[in-house]
């Protein structure tokens, strides 16, 4: 056992190194451009999210985990059915939810995304409410949501600037290729400018033709390509910027590129509430939870950690009752009548069984002493007949021819076959009739 114990120590012993190395040794680094406010990875932002309320001017920054219809509008986006037979219907739906009132009168509204997603009744929705006099800052690489997105119903798009250029973030850091940005001030001002490494502003804006456009070019790169524009939409202003990378945390950090995102966002008012979207990057809160039904719910919650906690209870309380098998064991063999056979076999070897008839008188003397209380019997005495005969009910002569037989048993040299089977048979007789 104490070998076992060693054993069993030294392997407990491994594993929880092993478990240590796994946890303290150096993490690789992560390069996965998730632009999401919660990393703090290179390509998230959670750097410039923390000093968004400082740029702003603003204590009210809030993450937003739902899509932008609900933010806006307050309702869930209808479904509709693309069937021919529904179309009336969707008609007078989509028509009545292009109606619905923004909830969201006042605010900003800022988006830092690799591709932003918009269907038609969210770009009518974010219309309205930059038409009021709102802003709305948008970074992303591509504009998704087809004919009626926001990019296509305002007349812009982007375009890769080096279309032979290996999309590789982690991999082109140590480039020595770099681009330049100039963050264009007013007119006849001096442009301020940054040094970016190719992947990370490999998309321009393109303004299209077919629509009248007002507003201003707010960086661009070295030949005048436009990265950072403002629109102008009713009494608000949109901004567009097609280098989301730029506002990760590992330029936010650098000394000398970390301005671009402090002054690309400083074009935005101050003193308003700010709503970070998060949704098109992580999705709605909980949604990657199984549970989100159950947790969502305080009664259903309750229940759910009770069956959890009744759960650990049984699994205890089950342990603690358990026991160990108990094995079914045989019962031992009944040998008493082989045992007998064997002995007798042994006297009966010989033709003289006075051995025998002496042990069948010495438990027939032993039988008078414990039934009639004769525990010194003389077996040559009338007066013991005659006593014996009385206690036991027994005629006389049949007592007289009984002891006669015992006592010719006990002082008998040689007993026969015949004789101790007499002494059997009288001596059971007795005991039958015997009261």
């Amino acid at each position: 056992m104490t070998t076992f114990r060693s054993y069993l120590a030294g392997l407990l012993l491994l594993f929880g190194a092993y478990v240590a190395y796994e946890y303290y040794k150096p993490k690789p680094l992560d390069w996965s451009p998730t632009l999401s406010s919660e990393d703090k990875i290179p390509y998230g932002t959670y750097a410039l999210y923390e000093v968004l309320p400082h740029v702003l001017g603003t204590d009210s920054v809030r993450s937003v985990r739902q899509p932008i219809f609900n933010q806006l509008l307050g309702n869930d986006e209808p479904d509709f059915d693309g069937d021919s037979a529904h179309h009336v219907a969707d008609s007078l739906a989509r028509r009545r939810a292009e109606a619905l009132p923004l909830v969201r009168t006042a605010g900003t509204y800022v988006f830092v995304n690799r591709s932003f997603n918009s269907s038609e009744l969210e770009t009518n929705a974010l219309l309205r409410f930059i038409g009021r006099g709102n802003n709305v800052f948008i970074a992303a690489h591509h504009f998704w949501g087809g004919d009626r997105s926001i990019a296509d119903s305002l007349g812009f798009g982007t375009v890769e600037a080096d279309s032979t250029l290996a999309y590789t973030l982690g991999g082109r850091l140590a480039s020595k290729d770099s681009v330049t940005i100039q963050l264009l001030g007013p007119a006849g001002g001096t442009a301020t400018t940054f040094r970016f490494t190719k992947p990370v502003t490999n998309y321009r804006l393109a303004l299209y033709d077919n629509h009248p456009h007002r507003g201003a070019t707010l960086a661009a790169d070295a030949q005048g390509r436009p990265v950072l524009v403002r629109l102008d939409v009713g009494r608000g202003h949109l901004y567009v910027c097609s280098i989301p990378l730029a506002l990760g945390n590992y330029w936010v950090l650098r000394p000398q590129q970390g301005n671009f995102a402090f002054a690309a966002l400083s074009w935005l008012p101050a003193g308003q509430p700010v709503w970070w979207d998060e949704y098109q990057k992580q999705g709605r809160a909980g949604e990657q939870s199984l549970l989100r039904v159950l947790l969502g719910n305080a009664g259903l919650r309750q229940a759910y950690y009770l069956v959890l906690g009744l759960g650990v209870l049984l699994i205890f309380g089950a342990a603690r009752r358990r026991q160990r098998i108990i094995p079914t064991l045989r019962p031992l063999p009944n040998t008493t009548l082989l045992f007998t056979r064997t002995v007798a076999g042994l006297y009966r070897q010989g033709r003289n069984h006075s051995q025998i008839a002496e042990k069948k008188t010495a438990l027939f003397l032993d039988y008078l002493r414990l039934r009639f209380q004769e525990n010194a019997p003389d077996l040559g005495s009338a007066a013991f007949r005659e006593r014996l005969s009385q206690k036991s009910g027994v005629p006389l002569p049949r007592v007289e021819a009984l002891l006669r037989r015992v006592n010719f048993a006990r002082t008998a040299p040689v007993v026969t076959d015949r004789e101790l089977l007499s002494l059997s048979q009288a001596i059971h007789d007795f005991k039958r009739e015997a009261r």
